[in-house]
């Protein structure tokens, strides 16, 4: 996930509007909106600042992604900060999720079963060539 992608899911997971961030940073919604977008190049200190309104520091928005949401809402409740934004959090259908992944790892399970029949049959192929050159090889040299 890229850092714009983080900073619009991290918005989005507190329920603020662009206008909102655009606010707590000083900034115009335009300017805020190119951020998220990816269509500037953002300084150090305009991304300390982003951090800084979500409540965290700058690392923690870089190393930010899928596998770290659960590890900072947990980390958020355990040490009461911004206890608030823990309940704020999207909501996460896990078994929505895990039947999607299963499905996907079934359809790749099947394409390799596939994938392993047709190389078992091009090899039968190839095969049955080889005899056959070999078999009219012998009759053509007597």
């Amino acid at each position: 996930m890229k850092v714009h992608e983080k900073i619009r899911f991290m918005r989005q997971s507190k329920h603020w509007s662009q206008e909102d961030m655009a606010d707590k940073l000083d900034m115009s919604v335009n300017g805020y909106a190119n951020i998220e977008r990816g269509e500037t190049d953002v300084q150090v200190s305009r991304l300390e600042k982003i951090a800084e309104a979500f409540g965290i520091e700058l690392p923690e928005l870089f190393n930010f992604g899928e596998k770290n949401v659960f590890y900072l809402a947990t980390d958020n409740h355990q040490n009461n900060k911004n206890n608030a934004n823990c309940k704020n959090l999207p909501s996460i259908s896990f078994s929505d999720e895990k039947n999607k992944l299963e499905h996907e790892l079934e359809k790749a399970r099947l394409l390799l079963q596939q994938q392993e029949k047709e190389i078992a049959y091009l090899k039968e192929i190839n095969s049955l060539m080889k005899k056959e050159s070999a078999m009219s090889k012998s009759t053509n040299n007597p």
